[in-house]
C-alpha cells in the first residue's frame, strides 16, 4: 500500500492509542522477558536516533510492566552496515531497527552490487513511523536573502567550487543533492559523513556550503539560527516551518516525494511477536505527547492504517518509487 493510502484513510487502529499496557498483553499477546534492542544505522543526534529514542520508552510501556527497549547506534555506510547486521539476527522480536529511506530504499537501488540485503524479502516490516520532508540547508550567509537567490547562487557557482554534505555515500540525502545539482545544471563536490547530525554540523561551520538534510536532524540548528533552511523536499510546507517553500514552489520538479521511517526486524519474526510490536508502535504514534514531540523534532508521524500488511506494502511501493526516481534522473551511485 502506497503512502497516500496510509495518510488519507481513516485510522483503523486509532483505538489502540488509549489502551492500557495490560490490554495489549491480553489475548495471547507476546510479553518480552528480556530487553529488546532497537538499533539505528546512524550516530546519536540524527533523525533516526531521535525517532528511536522518542519511541522506545513509550513502546516499552505498551508492551507491559517490566518491558525495556534499549537504543543502540550502529553507524556506517548510510545505514547499510546496521541493516546487513540486522538481517543476520535471530527473528525472535528482541532485535528491531528504525530504518529510513536511505538504507531501506535508496541504497539498494543506487548502490548497485553494494548491499547484501533485499529490503522487502529479508525483513519483517513492523510499521511505518513517519513520512517527514527533507530540507535544503545552507551555511548562514550563503547566497542572497531569499530562497530563489540561494538557488541562483548555487546555479551560478563555477563547477565543483561548492561542497555539499550528506549522511553517507549512496544514501537518499546524497541522491537528492545530486538530483538538485542536475536540476540546477551545475556540479559540486560531495563530502559524506557518518550521520545526519555530523552533516548539519559541517554545514553550520562552513566545512560544506549546503546539503539536503532530514528535517529532524536540521531542526535544532535551524531554530537557533545556526543553519538556514531554504526549501522543503516534499509535496507541502511543514507546519513547524510554514515560511519555508517547497522546491516545487521554486520551480524545480521531481522533489515531491518525502522520506520515510520504518520499524523493521529480521525476516521470519513469528506473527504473535510481530503483531505485538506493531500494536506497541501504533500506540506510541497515537500518544499525543509522542506525536507532538515527533512533529516538533521534524518528523511527520503516520496516523492511518498501519498494520503489518500495510507496512510491507508501503515498503514495496517506496522501493518502486525510488527505482522510478533513479530511472528518471539517470543517477546511479557505485560503492
Amino acid at each position: 500500500m502506497h503512502r497516500r493510502c496510509l495518510l488519507q484513510r481513516i485510522p483503523a487502529a486509532i483505538a489502540l492509542a488509549g489502551l492500557p499496557p495490560a490490554a495489549l498483553a491480553q489475548g495471547g499477546a507476546w510479553v518480552p522477558d528480556r530487553p529488546i534492542t532497537m538499533i539505528t544505522g546512524y550516530g546519536p543526534g540524527g533523525s533516526t536516533d531521535i525517532a528511536a529514542r522518542l519511541l522506545a520508552d513509550r513502546m516499552a510501556t505498551a508492551l507491559g510492566p517490566g518491558a525495556r527497549i534499549l537504543v543502540d547506534n550502529k553507524p556506517g555506510a548510510a545505514g547499510t552496515v546496521a541493516t546487513e547486521w540486522l538481517k543476520r539476527q535471530a527473528p525472535d522480536g528482541y532485535t528491531i531497527m528504525v530504518t529510513e529511506t536511505g538504507a531501506a530504499a535508496a541504497a539498494p537501488v543506487t548502490l548497485i552490487g553494494g548491499t547484501r540485503y533485499d529490503p522487502v524479502a529479508d525483513f519483517t516490516h513492523l510499521g511505518v513511523i513517519s513520512t517527514p520532508p527533507g530540507v535544503l540547508v545552507v551555511t548562514p550567509g550563503f547566497g542572497g536573502a531569499g530562497a530563489r537567490e540561494v538557488l541562483a547562487a548555487m546555479r551560478e557557482a563555477p563547477a565543483n567550487r561548492l561542497t555539499y554534505a550528506s549522511s553517507g555515500f549512496g544514501g537518499v540525502l546524497h541522491l537528492r543533492a545530486e538530483m538538485l545539482m542536475q536540476a540546477l545544471g551545475t556540479r559540486a563536490v560531495h563530502v559524506p559523513y557518518r550521520s545526519g547530525a555530523q552533516m548539519v554540523q559541517a554545514i553550520m561551520t562552513g566545512e560544506a556550503q549546503f546539503g539536503i538534510a532530514a528535517l529532524a536532524s536540521a531542526t535544532p540548528l535551524m531554530r537557533e539560527g545556526k543553519l538556514r533552511g531554504v526549501a522543503m523536499v516534499g509535496s507541502r510546507r511543514f507546519p513547524t516551518f510554514p515560511d519555508i517553500p517547497t522546491l516545487g514552489e521554486l520551480g524545480l520538479s521531481g522533489f515531491e516525494n518525502s522520506g520515510f521511517f520504518l520499524l523493521i526486524g529480521p525476516a521470519g519474526i513469528p506473527p504473535r511477536e510481530a503483531e505485538t510490536l506493531n500494536r506497541a508502535l501504533v500506540a506510541a504514534l497515537h500518544d499525543p505527547a509522542i506525536r507532538d514531540k515527533l512533529i516538533f523534532a521534524g518528523h511527520d508521524p503516520v496516523q492511518g492504517p498501519n498494520g503489518l500488511e500495510e507496512a510491507r506494502g508501503f515498503m514495496v511501493g517506496e522501493l518502486a518509487e525510488m527505482r522510478r526516481m533513479v530511472e528518471r534522473t539517470g543517477i546511479q551511485a557505485q560503492p
